[in-house]
């Protein structure tokens, strides 16, 4: 799998606090699976900040993973989790806000994103945009 580059100040750009390699890190380097599903959509937002599509990919559900993804120059912001909602043991919600900005503009997305654990592993299924 593709390595990621390091953040300057080796902080996760997911908001964690903690190191990226010790962090989101480890799972887009494919040493480890995300434990949950407030992991794995941490490490999302670092992917799509890394410009990782192989890795997006890679956690999205089959039955709802395009063939294939074109992720524009954007320049993330940051990202808030809002609250990650263990429904039982292999199904998850994880409420978020991303802020970004694409050619200057500043935008806000707020999602729901559903998950689904799966031989243990957690896999994005889609996500209900909030406002």
């Amino acid at each position: 799998m593709k390595k990621h580059k390091a953040a300057p100040d080796d902080r996760c750009p997911c908001g964690s606090g903690s190191a990226l390699p010790d962090c989101c890190g480890q799972y887009l380097d494919g040493r480890t699976a995300a434990p949950t599903a407030e992991h794995l959509m941490r490490s999302r937002y670092t992917a799509y900040m890394y410009q990782r599509a192989d890795y997006l990919l890679a956690t999205w559900h089959p039955t709802t993973r395009p063939a294939t993804l074109d992720l524009p120059p954007t320049q993330w912001l940051g990202l808030s989790v809002a609250q990650h909602l263990p429904q039982d043991g292999t199904h998850a919600t994880v409420a978020f806000v991303a802020r970004y900005k694409v050619g200057g503009r500043a935008h806000r997305l707020a999602e729901t994103s559903r998950f689904v654990c799966e031989d243990g592993r957690w896999f994005y299924l889609d996500g209900e945009i909030g406002e």
